[in-house]
């Protein structure tokens, strides 16, 4: 069951983000509270250390920081920068951390490059032009989903961490 839960719930979580973020440009506060609270359910339950558990929140104070910075400056929405305040609590003070915000902000680069170019199209293609969600891509007023390249990132850094080892049973 243990097991289940970390194969599932932050992945599941995580896939929501980027998607409510993709279609809607939000990134409920519930979604940031539920992966901060599936941390310590499953950090107690895996029988991490205390010492180690004040790391993980200690990462998830420096990127709560750092993303509110950029949140501050209008270079990012402020559900991006609490989910990836949440998702680097997974992560704690160690190497995990540093790919994920290193791949976070090339999956934003690339992101924000390919948004760029979609907003360059004269008209949207046809079924498009009726998606609410398409129109407000496609408007150069509005902004980047970046809870799309946290997700990626999280993702591509997630079967590295020792919480996937303990899922697997290594």
């Amino acid at each position: 069951m243990l097991e289940a839960a970390l194969l599932v719930v932050f992945p599941i979580l995580v896939a929501f983000a980027a998607v409510s973020d993709l279609l809607t440009m939000t990134i409920p506060n519930r979604v940031s509270l539920l992966l901060a609270g599936a941390f310590l359910v499953l950090a107690i339950a895996t029988g991490m250390p205390i010492e180690t558990i004040g790391m993980h929140l200690a990462a998830g104070a420096l990127v709560l920081v750092m993303t509110f910075g950029m949140f501050a400056a209008g270079w990012m929405g402020g559900g991006d920068a609490k989910v990836a305040s949440a998702i680097a609590l997974w992560f704690g003070l160690t190497a995990d951390l540093t790919t994920f915000l290193i791949t976070t902000a090339f999956y934003g680069m690339v992101l924000t490059l390919a948004l760029m170019s979609f907003r360059q199209l004269p008209y949207l293609p046809g079924g498009l032009r009726q998606q609410e969600w398409a129109l407000r891509l496609h408007d150069c007023r509005s902004g980047v989903p970046y809870g799309i390249a946290i997700a990626f990132a999280a993702f591509q850094v997630y079967p590295a961490t020792n919480w996937f080892k303990l899922a697997l049973g290594q």
